[in-house]
């Protein structure tokens, strides 16, 4: 139904209700006139964002992050030249010492993706040191969900940043497999 018909349709009633529906559909009226621009101004903002939204949709895909994501992550963690040419760490060094000359370029997509996996191993093994805990707060009280879902946020904040400090060199040796 149409929103001007139903204001026609109350207005028209006036003459049955005494004169009083008369104010009510003058009010009637002027809200049907506010909502209609309200309308009319979210379908604008709507074609408009469906145009911006090939640009937003692709920088969501470059990033590979949502807006409001607010973990830490590997983009941008190494952009210096001496990263382009890096010598590999942790247990990838001891390999690499087999087959002389590797170097690993840590700006890359592919560095990325091995620091991520790394990451993913390393949250596995804190999640498994984590299940051997009771599960019981320090009061001796049952957790809650909500206390579980932020320690286990907790916990992928940990493997990311064990992942960027500890020099484990998995991601290294991953990177050196793939490459």
């Amino acid at each position: 139904m149409d929103i001007q018909k139903l204001g026609g349709m109350y207005g028209n009633s006036a003459a049955i209700t005494g004169g009083t529906a008369a104010s009510e559909a003058a009010q009637l009226q002027g809200e049907i006139g506010k909502f209609q621009a309200l309308l009319d101004s979210m379908k604008a903002s709507s074609e408009q964002s469906n145009m911006q939204g090939t640009v937003a949709s692709s920088q969501i895909a470059q990033s590979g992050r949502l807006n409001g994501e607010f973990t830490s992550g590997f983009d941008g963690s190494f952009t210096s030249e001496a990263d382009k040419a890096a010598l590999p760490t942790g247990a990838a060094a001891n390999s690499s010492k087999l087959v002389p000359n590797k170097t690993i370029d840590r700006t890359s997509d592919l560095y990325e993706k091995s620091l991520e996996l790394e990451s993913y191993f390393v949250k596995m093994m804190l999640s498994s040191m984590r299940s051997t805990l009771s599960g019981t707060s320090i009061n001796g009280e049952e957790k809650s969900y909500a206390q579980n879902m932020y320690e286990d946020m907790l916990y992928d904040e940990l493997a990311v940043s064990m992942t960027k400090n500890a020099g484990f060199g998995l991601a290294d040796q991953i990177y050196l497999e793939l490459s």
